[in-house]
C-alpha cells in the first residue's frame, strides 16, 4: 500500500472496500477514504515550426539528451505547466501545444503528461541554470540521440509515429 498513514491526521490507514472502487485506504479516525497520492509532471517535445527540428536538452552534468520537463504546481493545469517550463528553461515562447500521451513513472511516483509544444521563433533560445546544454535535431536525429530506453524516448517515438501517420 502506497499511503500508509493519513495525510490529515497521521493515523495508520486500513484497507476497506469502497463501492465501485474496490479496496481503498481508509482513515478510521477521520472516517475518510484516502486515495493514493502521486506527483504530476510534464515533459515536452519542443518543435521548431519553421524547420521541424526537435529540441533535446542535457541536464545535471549528464552527457545524454532528454526532453524538457518539470513538475505541475498545485492548482496548475498541465498545459500551463508545459508552457511555463519551456519558457523558464529555454526562454522559448510556445505558439501552440498538443497532448501526446501519459505514463506513470514508478521510480518517482509520478504521472508524466507529455505534450508536443511548437515554437515559432527558435532564436529566442536562451538556457537558464537548470539546463546544461541543448541542441536542435531533425526528427530522425532526435530519435537516435535521445536517451535510449528512457521515458523521454518512449514519448518521442510515440509522437514521431503519430506524425508519420499524418
Amino acid at each position: 500500500m502506497e499511503n500508509r498513514y493519513c495525510q490529515e491526521c497521521g493515523t495508520k490507514l486500513v484497507i476497506r472496500e469502497l463501492e465501485n472502487e474496490g479496496m481503498v485506504p481508509f482513515c478510521p479516525k477521520c472516517r475518510q477514504f484516502r486515495f493514493p497520492m502521486y506527483n504530476v509532471a510534464v515533459s515536452m517535445i519542443v518543435v521548431d515550426e519553421q524547420s521541424g527540428k526537435i529540441l533535446l536538452i542535457q541536464q545535471y552534468g549528464r552527457p545524454v539528451y532528454i526532453l524538457v520537463a518539470g513538475y505541475v504546481n498545485r492548482g496548475e493545469q498541465a498545459e500551463h505547466a508545459a508552457v511555463r517550463e519551456i519558457k523558464e528553461e529555454t526562454s522559448l515562447t510556445v505558439s501552440r501545444i498538443e497532448f501526446n500521451q501519459t505514463k506513470f513513472f514508478e521510480p518517482s511516483n509520478t504521472l508524466m503528461c507529455n505534450f508536443a509544444a511548437y515554437v515559432e521563433d527558435s532564436s529566442e533560445l536562451k538556457l537558464n541554470g537548470e539546463v546544461d546544454a541543448c541542441r536542435w535535431f531533425t526528427p530522425e536525429e532526435a530519435k537516435n540521440r535521445i536517451l535510449s530506453g528512457s521515458l523521454a524516448a518512449e514519448f518521442l517515438n510515440g509522437y514521431l509515429k503519430k506524425q508519420e501517420k499524418n
